[in-house]
């Protein structure tokens, strides 16, 4: 079993590298068989986008923060670990931007792509699923489409439902909604086209966030699920994310 390994930023990630490299060795990422990501979640998701092209799996370990898409961190018999870890299919948002300056811009989301105002104006936003118009003005702070292994993540925080991870199903949030003051969002099929637009976006300037990746000034976007660049992650054997998504809709 051919390892590589990537660390974020953090010292504690970057000693970690070190003393796995010094314990297993460690191989080009181009050449290995798997990826183990040390850091947090934000470290994870970029990892993940650099696999879009090879598709090789992913084992976490957190060595950051929240770390809900790692396991728990050891340097003790990695290679049994990854031997018995359970796979997990995960299937990205694709969001095409369109910006106020013509511009096109594509990005992939693993949790969720948001819209959020830019200035101190609230957003006002127009949602189309399926060609079909559902709302025609949501005066908000923005709007956020997620993921099942997204959905514990900014739209638990936003409110929204949590998802199995083997549900196929997007959640739509809104984020602090002003009129209709009182829309919770929707549970969309994972193959509707969300398609948003910015009513004002000159006077009421709007970014669009997929994951950690910001396209500034859009005009309007258009989200769906990306099965094609569906991804693997690995997980120990009673920690794997279906369980932790669980967990999380009994945690009070």
């Amino acid at each position: 079993m051919k390892l590589a390994f990537t660390a974020s930023g953090r010292p504690e990630a970057q000693e970690a590298l070190r003393r796995l490299g010094d314990a297993y060795g460690g191989v080009p990422e181009a050449d290995a068989d798997i990826i183990v990501a040390l850091g947090g979640d934000g470290h994870m998701l970029d990892t993940l986008k650099k696999r879009l092209k090879d598709k090789k799996p992913v084992y976490g370990m957190n060595r950051g923060t929240i770390g809900f898409l790692m396991n728990d961190f050891s340097e003790e018999k990695l290679v049994e670990r990854l031997e018995k870890a359970e796979p997990v299919k995960i299937r990205p948002l694709v969001a095409k931007c369109e910006t106020m300056a013509g511009k096109t811009v594509t990005e992939r989301a693993f949790n969720e792509v948001s819209l959020l105002r830019q200035t101190a104006q609230s957003a006002r936003l127009k949602i189309t699923v399926d060609g079909a118009e559902r709302m025609a003005e949501l005066l908000c702070d923005g709007v956020l489409v997620a993921t099942p292994a997204g959905s514990t993540a900014y739209n638990l925080s936003a409110h929204g439902p949590i998802l199995p991870i083997n549900s196929r199903l997007m959640a739509l949030t809104p984020i602090s909604a002003f009129r209709p003051r009182r829309w919770r969002g929707a549970l969309l099929n994972h193959n509707a086209v969300v398609r948003i637009e910015v009513i004002e976006p000159e006077r009421r300037a709007v970014s669009c966030a997929a994951d950690n990746v910001e396209t500034r000034d859009v005009k309007q976007v258009e989200i769906k699920e990306d099965p094609a660049s569906a991804l693997t992650l690995l997980f120990d054997q009673g920690h794997a994310l279906d369980e932790r998504v669980l967990r999380e809709q009994f945690n009070v």
